[in-house]
């Protein structure tokens, strides 16, 4: 894993008040849950299922799949290092820039690494490299935003039958343009969706993620799980946001518009290039100065944290991303961003 992630709060003496460095909205409300869990924490006194069959199961019916087609992990991130591992020494392209825990997970299993800027055309009979197996995609992708059209994946999965594509649609819930359904994609033999229970209900610190696929690529990857990789309270957690049938926490589409609002403000500070975004988060770059001295510049004096973007591959110094919060905290950031211009 990569230094330089976000939600670092902990390396600033200030306290942080207004988060923008993770693509959590930190403002739901989780009583409810927290309630839930408060009362079943004896639960901890026991080991929990080897393998979560039973929020497998749950999920499985509420996504209209067999069971065997539902893997739960710790975490998207877990996912992401159990296929590399199932598929170890494979030849992998990324999309890039994206999340590097794709690359880092694909070199610590001896994948051929190569790193794409875009993906093939029908100019070019949406055809991949001969020799690539494996293609990662983030789809809204991370950090950009950006979403790539339901019809083109479909052109390129259908016309590369020879690569397994990893589909990571762990924003698929923040954005309003097609994706594949869990059903639609476990009907092509060579397609993994991955999701994530943390993004979409705010709860990064129980790690929370599935898989969804053909029985065939999910059975492989249950070869290689970890036992007991989820803990008793995901398990507990999972179940009761899933069982009580828990809509999701935000009203999507208004937030999508605040997205727009913040985007707008961006763009009317000199200095600054905001890149569109298909969700609620985006990517800026500084026309000078580099995206280091501004985040140190905002949790220092404004108690805001952003995430440094520098870091990705295919970015620079004066890249970083932002994923938007309330109004109030949204406008506390411009404030601050322009002052720091003006200084």
């Amino acid at each position: 894993m990569i230094e330089g992630h976000g939600d670092d709060s902990y390396k600033y003496s200030r306290p942080i008040t207004a988060n923008f460095s993770s693509n959590v909205y930190s403002r739901v409300d989780l009583s409810l849950l927290k309630s839930h869990l408060c009362e079943r924490i004896d639960g901890i006194g026991n080991y929990p299922e080897p393998e979560p069959y039973t929020l497998e199961a749950c999920l499985a019916r509420r996504h209209h799949l067999p069971t065997e087609a539902v893997c739960v992990t710790n975490g998207a991130t877990e996912a992401i290092y159990l296929i590399a591992q199932t598929f170890r020494g494979t030849n992998a392209a990324i999309l890039q820039p994206t999340f590097s825990e794709y690359a880092d997970a694909c070199r610590m299993h001896g994948h051929q690494v190569t790193s794409i800027y875009q993906l093939p055309t029908e100019k070019d009979g949406f055809l991949l490299p001969e020799d690539i197996r494996m293609l990662w995609l983030c789809n809204p992708n991370n950090p950009t935003g950006a979403v790539i059209k339901k019809e083109v994946l479909t052109e390129l999965i259908t016309r590369n039958s020879q690569v397994c594509f990893v589909i990571d649609q762990s924003y698929e819930y923040f954005t309003l343009r097609p994706l594949f359904s869990p059903a639609e994609a476990a009907s092509y033999p060579n397609v993994l969706l991955l999701h994530s229970m943390t993004k979409r209900y705010a709860v990064p610190g129980l790690r929370l993620g599935y898989v969804t696929g053909s029985s065939g690529l999910l059975k492989r990857l249950r070869t290689n799980r970890m036992p007991w990789s989820v803990n008793q309270l995901a398990i507990e957690a999972g179940l009761h946001l899933l069982e009580h049938n828990v809509p999701h926490p935000l009203d999507v589409p208004a937030y999508l518009q605040e997205t727009a609002r913040l985007r707008a403000a961006l763009e009317a500070i000199d200095g600054l290039e905001v890149w569109g975004t298909e969700t609620h988060f985006m990517l800026v770059r500084l026309r000078f100065g580099k995206a280091s001295a501004l985040k140190d510049y905002l949790a220092a004096e404004h108690g805001i944290l952003i995430r440094d973007a520098s870091n990705f591959d295919g970015l620079d110094e004066h890249y970083f991303r932002i994923a938007t919060q309330t109004p109030e905290e949204n406008d506390r950031l411009v404030t601050a961003i322009a002052k720091w211009f003006e200084e």
